[in-house]
């Protein structure tokens, strides 16, 4: 097990992101969208970690860094980050946007119609295998 957005928990979850490509439903919208994760415990960055998440290629693949020309760009502490993209929690979300918690900028859209929907099996299985991944 490895702690969420650490290099070794970014490495088996790309492993994962392969070994599904192309399996499930396609994303909703394709969208570029830089993530900025604040509130990181010590043991996994000393400061905010730069995401992205790339839907443009069918699939949502998620990995670290920054677009330069991002379709949208969201700002989440790191659990709700977590709640999100590993439990599959979009009430956690919700709420944190509601508090004034999350922000987002760029096409509204596009966020929101990634949002839309229930995942499928697949998605339900990967999601599945990165929790049990994840410390």
């Amino acid at each position: 097990m490895a702690k969420f957005l650490s290099e070794d928990w970014v490495t088996q979850a790309r492993a994962l992101q392969e070994e599904y490509r192309g399996k499930g439903t396609p994303p909703a919208a394709q969208a570029r969208i830089n993530l900025t994760i604040t509130e990181v415990p010590a043991d996994v960055s000393d400061g905010p970690i730069a995401a992205t998440i790339d839907t443009t290629e069918g699939s949502a693949d998620l990995d670290l860094g920054a677009f330069d020309a991002p379709d949208a760009s969201i700002s989440l502490e790191y659990d709700t980050a977590k709640a999100f993209l590993v439990e599959g929690n979009p009430q956690v979300v919700m709420q944190a946007v509601m508090s004034g918690k999350v922000k987002i900028s760029g096409d509204m859209t596009k966020v929101l119609a990634l949002g839309q929907g229930a995942p499928d099996d697949v998605a339900l299985e990967m999601g599945r295998k990165l929790r049990e991944i994840t410390d």
